[in-house]
């Protein structure tokens, strides 16, 4: 009932640039590649940046107009201009990069990226060094999973391995990764743990919870006495 990590689905053949490969050598590796970003590594094999078509394309947008930063501008403008001027890597590349470990679970690459604004990430090892690079449609493979896998980690790993329930006493029903949960446990809070684990697996879209409870122990007010 392993979640799926970075390491699982990240793509292992990386093409990378050095820091100084000229502006025409990138847009041909991006085209081949059919990508739309690649990482800057330098000689120690260290990820210095990432230079992406975002970052070619402000040549484009300014077309050989003067692009002299203002000294009050934005950063982001003053930025754009600088790269618009840019002709090697390492003077067109977003630094520092947004990276991910190898070891991370999906969910904080796709935090990741939501809050960086990224479309891929550039993963590390533990020493540091580039083994791969995840996109936002690896992380969708985790939908990928069949109805059959699913149900036996709901089955073998929440219910049986983690809450220690009777297979007989839930029905765990699993179409096209919705999973439907039928039957009566014990406890409420039991009821509520089987719910969350079970939205939490890979490959879960849904979930139609009608488990019920013997016994609502989340209502229960502990009292404490004490001894004069």
């Amino acid at each position: 009932m392993s979640a799926l990590l970075v390491r699982d689905v990240m793509t292992k053949s990386v093409a990378t640039v050095p820091p100084d490969l000229g502006y025409r050598e990138i847009v041909e590796r991006l085209v081949e590649r059919g990508i739309s970003a690649l990482p800057v590594v330098g000689d120690d094999g260290a990820v210095l940046g990432v230079v992406s078509e975002a970052d070619l394309l402000h040549k484009v947008q300014f077309n050989g107009a003067d692009v002299h930063a203002g000294l009050f501008e934005r950063r982001r403008a003053r930025q754009a201009k600088e790269k618009a001027t840019g002709e090697t890597a390492a003077e067109l590349m977003t630094s520092p990069a947004v990276t991910v470990a190898a070891s991370a679970t999906l969910t904080a690459a796709a935090q990741l990226m939501e809050r960086h604004e990224v479309k891929r990430l550039p993963v590390l090892d533990d020493d540091g060094k580039l083994v791969g690079v995840v996109a936002r449609s690896d992380l969708l493979r985790r939908y990928l999973r069949s109805d059959d896998d699913i149900r036996f980690d709901v089955i073998d790993g929440v219910l049986g391995r983690v809450l220690w329930l009777d297979p007989m006493d839930v029905a765990v029903s699993v179409s096209s990764g919705h999973v439907t949960l039928i039957g009566k446990v014990d406890r409420r809070s039991t009821a509520e743990i089987a719910a969350r684990l079970v939205r939490g697996l890979d490959g879960v879209v849904g979930l139609t919870d009608e488990l019920e409870w013997g016994f609502d122990d989340t209502t229960v007010q502990h009292r404490y006495t004490f001894d004069a």
